[in-house]
């Protein structure tokens, strides 16, 4: 998957595929999709640590988001500054020397081939993601993280739109009805029966994405 390191925001912010789903690793291991429905339902983001090559007594920061997608396991996170090894991280992940990532778990359900000898894993415990110099799956990388995909210039509407729709987990129509008449559409849409859901984080996307947009006109 394409890398874009020099996008790990100053502040220590990033994203990345911990995990792949369908994808066999070096140790012969297979996630497959809904692995981690029950861990994450159970710990959240929080509960489950950043650590730095695995190492429970280097902590280097906070997981915000951690959400199974089509391709697989996407978390959101921010390095801590005052952390002196999360500094270090920072700086290496910047000059695109560090960019791994690996996933600490319990296999809760699994099956193992006795003829190629993979083994299926169908329920994880997720403990901890580390941020890691070879990641046992190779393909699993920090892929940076923009609030929205679009620095440096004012986007167009159909980037914007991408952007809710992609990003902030609104649907085309209520990224639609916010672009055309703000939040008081989206409430006239949500009244109307087309509702919000789960995207409990809309105030706070929407706070990010218009600071990235106060930048980038500045």
């Amino acid at each position: 998957m394409p890398l874009d390191l020099k996008s790990v925001d100053d502040d220590g912010a990033f994203a990345g595929y911990a995990s792949l789903f369908g994808r066999e690793d070096l140790s012969r291991d297979v996630v497959l999709r809904g692995a981690f429905t029950e861990t994450l339902e159970k710990r959240g983001a929080h509960g489950v640590r950043m650590l730095f090559q695995h190492d429970p007594s280097q902590p280097i920061g906070v997981w915000h988001e951690i959400k199974q997608d089509s391709k697989g396991l996407l978390a959101r996170g921010r390095l801590m500054k005052d952390v002196e090894k999360a500094r270090e991280v920072l700086s290496l992940m910047r000059a695109g020397a560090l960019d791994g990532l690996s996933i600490g778990f319990k296999a809760v359900k699994a099956r193992r081939d006795p003829r190629s000898g993979i083994r299926w894993l169908e329920k994880i415990d997720l403990w901890e993601i580390s941020v890691v110099t070879f990641p046992m799956l190779p393909d699993a990388r920090v892929s940076g993280f923009k609030p929205m995909p679009f620095a440096g210039e004012v986007p167009t509407e159909r980037e914007f739109e991408r952007w809710l729709t992609r990003d902030a987990g609104l649907t085309r129509s209520q990224a639609r009805a916010l672009m055309r008449e703000g939040m008081k559409g989206l409430q006239a849409l949500r009244d109307a029966g087309g509702g919000l859901g789960a995207n409990v984080n809309l105030a706070t996307r929407i706070r990010e994405a218009t600071s990235r947009l106060q930048r980038s006109v500045r």
